[in-house]
């Protein structure tokens, strides 16, 4: 008997990562791996205990739910997150690699956008982590056919952000994934998703007057949420003929 499927999330104890963890834990366990706070942790995991499993009884495993600190900047870390993973939930199907990272400047001023401090760590963050991190679970997702999304950004589509090296990183990380679902077919799945601006906690650090351009200048006049990024990548995750794509989730900001 097949225990029930196994999703790791990334920064998932609040914002997109929390809601991610949300949508899957119907049908899901689910790992959340956060980076200091382990009471927002142990909240989040209290709160998905009582969301209900539509998963048949004889599938059940436990437990249901876990969290695991890690620091995912750093190799070792995403490896031994993945080795925990393995050792505690016995399985693992999906991974959202939703973390990242950026430092809010003006992206049009050069002069703020050659901080060589600010590349690195962004390309540590929002490229080369991904990498470790597909890498560490590649072996498990292969034998189980499943599936791996990154959570990307419009900004790496269209010129716009926080800062310059957050554009040019998120750009290659769509581009990493679109390589990736070439390299890990045909039993990975590999896709990306690009949400606009969210209100998320982060999100409300951008003045007002931005914010609501930015609301004004999609052609649905609404900023995406976290519930419909989500509910996006609950989707991608679901399916099994989509690879490879880069979903934008932006109102219609970017493509039209």
């Amino acid at each position: 008997m097949t225990a029930q499927k196994v999703a790791l999330v990334t920064a998932g104890t609040a914002g997109l990562g929390a809601q991610v963890a949300r949508a899957l834990a119907p049908d899901f366990r689910v790992v959340i791996n956060y980076a200091n706070n382990a009471d927002r942790a142990q909240s989040l995991l209290s709160e998905l205990s009582s969301i209900p499993n539509t998963i048949p009884k004889e599938y059940h495993a436990s437990p249901r739910f876990h969290s695991i600190r890690a620091d995912v900047s750093s190799k070792l870390a995403l490896q031994s997150l993945v080795s925990e993973t393995l050792s505690t939930m016995g399985r693992l199907d999906v991974v959202v690699s939703n973390h990242g990272w950026t430092r809010l400047t003006n992206f049009t001023n050069l002069d703020e956008g050659l901080n060589d401090e600010d590349w690195d760590k962004c390309f540590a963050y929002n490229v080369k982590s991904h990498l470790w991190l597909l890498a560490a679970c590649r072996e498990e997702l292969d034998k189980n056919e499943g599936c791996f999304i990154t959570t990307a950004s419009i900004a790496g589509v269209k010129p716009s952000g926080s800062s310059l090296p957050y554009m040019v990183t998120k750009a290659a990380q769509i581009h990493l994934a679109k390589s990736l679902a070439v390299i890990c077919s045909p039993r990975i799945r590999v896709n990306s998703v690009s949400p606009g601006l969210m209100l998320t906690e982060w999100g409300m650090k951008f003045p007002e007057a931005k914010r609501e351009a930015s609301r004004n200048n999609t052609k649905l006049k609404r900023l995406a949420t976290v519930e419909d990024v989500a509910d996006q990548i609950r989707t991608l995750v679901l399916s099994r003929s989509t690879t490879g794509q880069n979903l934008l989730i932006d109102g219609g900001l970017a493509n039209m």
